[in-house]
């Protein structure tokens, strides 16, 4: 049967709950794999594993568990091994970059941003900060709309304007939040958001770099910013150089995530 990881801690992390619950129906009781420094925190896999809400919240919830005690190098859902022999292969052939992981995200966590345009604050801000576009819409307006071809040159260059503006915007939350952060992760982008940022905090400064994007919220009334966190500390399991040159971390477990694990 396959193995299913949650994630990794030190050996000499305390001791987990007994009688943990993990994923699937009815759920797989959680244990733990040791090898040497390292310990995986792993379940046997469902025969199908889909990104199932109760699933998730499983998962999410052996991660909270095991990091309410010390640091955890959190595996993101779905990442499952052919066995238990291969993940404690992996906990002796990876150990140096698990413990190097370990110690850089020892008193971390993670908080995740997303911006997007309120539209009719932004369009207000667009037509205030050109000139030609002010002059053009206004010639449109005394001329009863204008017309076709001067209709669509001024939405061209409203579009134009607004995509410069969340590229702006993208860069003037990156630069203002990643001085209070360990690091910062972009993540992919997608519709509706301008901006996609993780960002490693210290534990001990959250509520600083919290502050810190409510005070932004207040500055600039046409991006709205949405928080998640803090969470395990997901986007930072793997430096870049292990990313690219080693395969990252889930690679190394032989999974992807949300793929369908076969007993």
């Amino acid at each position: 049967m396959s193995t299913y990881v949650y994630g990794i801690i030190r050996a000499a992390h305390s001791p987990l709950p007994q009688d943990m619950d993990g994923i699937g129906d009815p759920p797989r009781p959680v244990r733990i794999l040791r090898q040497s420094e390292l310990t995986a925190i792993v379940s046997d896999a469902p025969e199908e594993l889909r990104p199932k809400r109760r699933d998730l919240l499983a998962h999410q919830r052996v991660l909270d568990e095991a990091g309410a005690d010390g640091v955890v190098l959190p595996m993101r859902f779905g990442h499952a091994s052919p066995g238990d022999d291969t993940v404690t292969a992996v906990l002796a052939g990876r150990a140096e970059h698990f413990l190097e992981r370990l110690r850089a995200l020892d008193g971390k966590t993670e908080y995740n941003l997303k911006a997007n345009h309120n539209e009719e604050a932004v369009l207000r801000l667009v037509m205030e900060d050109n000139d030609e576009i002010r002059s053009l819409a206004e010639a449109n307006r005394q001329a009863g709309g204008g017309s076709h071809e001067q209709k669509v040159q001024l939405w061209e260059l409203v579009a134009a304007a607004l995509q410069a503006r969340e590229a702006t915007d993208a860069e003037m939350l990156h630069q203002a939040l990643e001085p209070m952060a360990e690091a910062v992760s972009v993540g992919l982008q997608s519709t509706g958001w301008l901006a996609n940022l993780s960002f490693l905090v210290d534990r001990g400064s959250a509520e600083e770099f919290l502050a810190a994007i409510d005070e932004l919220r207040g500055q600039h009334a046409q991006l709205e910013l949405r928080v998640n966190g803090p969470l395990p500390p997901y986007s930072f399991v793997d430096t870049p150089s292990t990313q690219h040159a080693e395969g990252g971390t889930a690679d190394a477990f032989g999974a992807a995530a949300a793929q369908p694990t076969n007993g």
